[in-house]
């Protein structure tokens, strides 16, 4: 994929058998695309008939230790990928989100313009405000978002406290669906004490988000 004045990105490309849509996903500041959370629900989102494509953001491919581009390159980058995604697999539905800054810089692009044939936003872990800064400043462009949107959160999240998170997804109304993972942290870890696996947090995300998408459809 090409971004303005950044060159190329590199994408993965995973459709599974009976794919019922196409799921982009943009990965988080400190991460890339081949990140173990990005791959782990890539993969059990194709046991869930969701096609996806994972790619990384320009200050990625260049290696070293920068902190991500500015929020023009990776606005510009979404709306590559989304031409990207949709070229890819014409056939199937398109929607777009991501984990964390990724899924934030979906929607700063999708508030500019609706994206190319995208039918609606996943948030994985949406970043409300900085650690142990509590706002709700980073969620004001959401209301010009003309897409369904779906917020997957963890109670534990100390960059998306649910005392702020829930407010605003009230505010959106009938657009915004909220589900909150039990237990788990902006990483979607959960506490050992709970007993659950890091596998069976993926399958839970995954699975909320292929039967949103389905009733999307």
């Amino acid at each position: 994929m090409a971004t303005p004045e950044q060159g190329r990105v590199s994408a993965l490309f995973l459709r599974p058998p009976r794919a019922m849509a196409l799921l982009m996903l943009a990965h988080g500041a400190g991460t890339d695309m081949r990140h173990s959370f990005m791959e782990g629900l890539s993969q059990e989102l194709a046991a869930n008939q969701i096609a996806t494509l994972r790619y990384n953001f320009p200050y990625k491919e260049k290696g070293g230790g920068g902190g991500p581009n500015g929020k023009d390159v990776l606005k510009a980058t979404v709306r590559s990928a989304a031409e990207a995604a949709a070229s890819s697999a014409p056939d199937l539905p398109l929607f777009a989100g991501g984990k964390s800054m990724g899924g934030r810089m979906t929607s700063l692009a999708s508030c500019e313009g609706p994206l190319p044939k995208v039918k609606g936003l996943i948030f994985f872990g949406f970043p409300l405000h900085p650690a142990g800064k509590p706002a709700t400043d980073r969620a004001e462009h959401l209301v010009l978002v003309d897409a369904p949107m779906l917020f997957l959160q963890g109670p534990r999240d100390t960059l998306a406290t649910p005392e702020l998170l829930g407010p605003v997804i009230k505010r959106l109304g009938k657009r915004a669906t909220l589900h909150m993972v039990e237990g788990a942290d902006h990483g979607f870890k959960v506490l050992k004490r709970s007993g659950r696996t890091e596998e069976e947090v993926f399958l839970e995300l995954a699975e909320i988000a292929a039967t949103w998408i389905s009733r999307q459809l």
